[in-house]
Order: structure tokens, then sequence, then C-alpha cells
């Protein structure tokens, strides 16, 4: 491996040293020795790595057969899972799934609301849009160095407002009996922040029964 190093210049060895991001400095000897390791060090990886694909194909695809088989056969449970997937989905007009692509089209180019003097104090920051007040309110004014307003010309199209991004009708539910009083064809369940985690398993189970969809639905749950 040395010889095939000895025809070439420093600057050559240097080249190849940088494409294998290895250091550059010490003379020609130390180059070309620093090269004849780095080949050597490739050279057993390259066959270690043969070794273990060789056994690999050795592998008897027969029984690797039968056991995606049997893999295959296995019936899932939800409940085994540790997250839900959610199969139900509402039934849409035309009109009203134009009106959800164009929702979200419009979406990318809406502002970011932001309370007036929202940067000055770390509560307002936090909090919701709150109409401007007071006669000398920069944001009020309108004033181009301040964030935008909410106002008519912001507003969606009406055909798609009140509904999810998934195209249902949200309807927020606290117990199992609030569940029978949806149509799981267009409106989906959204259960309430105070609900405990022993009701929220409750409604989880009968949703699944009856076929509704949960928004909002816990995967430890």
């Amino acid at each position: 491996m040395t010889d095939e190093y000895d025809g070439m210049t420093v600057k050559e060895l240097k080249d190849l040293l940088r494409e294998r991001g290895l250091p550059v400095s010490g003379t020609k000897k130390i180059l070309i020795e620093r090269l004849s390791e780095e080949s050597e060090t490739q050279e057993e990886v390259d066959e270690a790595t043969e070794e273990v694909v060789e056994e690999v194909d050795e592998v008897d695809e027969e029984e690797f057969d039968e056991e995606y088989e049997d893999f295959e056969d296995e019936e899932w449970d939800d409940e085994e899972l540790d997250f839900h997937v959610a199969k139900q989905k509402p039934e849409l007009d035309q009109n009203i799934a134009d009106a959800l692509k164009l929702r979200e089209s419009q979406s990318k180019s809406t502002p970011v609301f932001r309370r007036s003097e929202w940067f000055r104090y770390k509560r307002l920051s936090r909090s919701g849009w709150r109409r401007p007040k007071g006669m000398d309110n920069s944001q009020r004014k309108n004033l181009k160095y301040r964030s935008s307003r909410v106002r008519i010309g912001h507003g969606k199209i009406s055909t798609a407002r009140g509904l999810h991004s998934s195209g249902f009708r949200e309807v927020l539910v606290y117990n199992t009996s609030d569940l029978d009083e949806i149509d799981p064809a267009s409106e989906a369940a959204r259960i309430g922040a105070t609900v405990g985690g022993r009701k929220r398993e409750q409604i989880h189970l009968k949703a699944d029964e009856l076929g509704i969809r949960i928004l909002n639905r816990r995967r430890n749950v």
C-alpha cells in the first residue's frame, strides 16, 4: 500500500487526506504512513461488513416466511397499542370540503395577533388578543410598527366556520351520557379539561362503541 503513495506529490497526498478527513501536517513520510494506516483500517471494516452480510443471507427464508404469515394472521386490539389511530372521518359535501381547503390556504397568510404592549410585560405576552384602548394607543391608531389588529378583513370562509380541521363540528363532553347526543357522521367529541382519568377512560370506551371520534384523545388512557 505504501508503494501506491510513494509516486504522489505532497500536495496530492494532502488533498487525499483532506477528502478522508485526516490531518495534513507533517512530512511526506508521515503523510504516507497516515494514509496507509487509514486504508488498512478501512479494509478491516469492509471485511467485517461482508461477513455480517453473508451471515444474514444464510437465514432460512422458509422459516422467515412462516413467522411472517403468523404475524400477519395475528389480530391486534387497539387497547393493546400505546396510541389511538382515529379511523372516523366526517361525511362532507363538496362545498364544505372546498371551504376547508380554502381556509387552510388562507391561514398561512394570516398574521399573529398580539395584545397591545405584549413585548413590555411578560404577563401580557402570555395572554390572548385584547382590543386596544386609549386615545394615544399606537396599536389602536394602526401605526405600521405595531402588530396587526383583529378586523373583519381577516375573517375566514363562513361555510367552514366553527369546524375542526378534519371537518368535524366539535362537541364538548364531560361524561358518557353526552356522547348519546353526538352524530358520528358530522360531529366529534372533545373531552373537557376538568374530566378525570377514570371518567375519561369510560368516555373513550363508549366512543369506540358508538364510532365517535375524540379530538383530544390521550395516549396513556
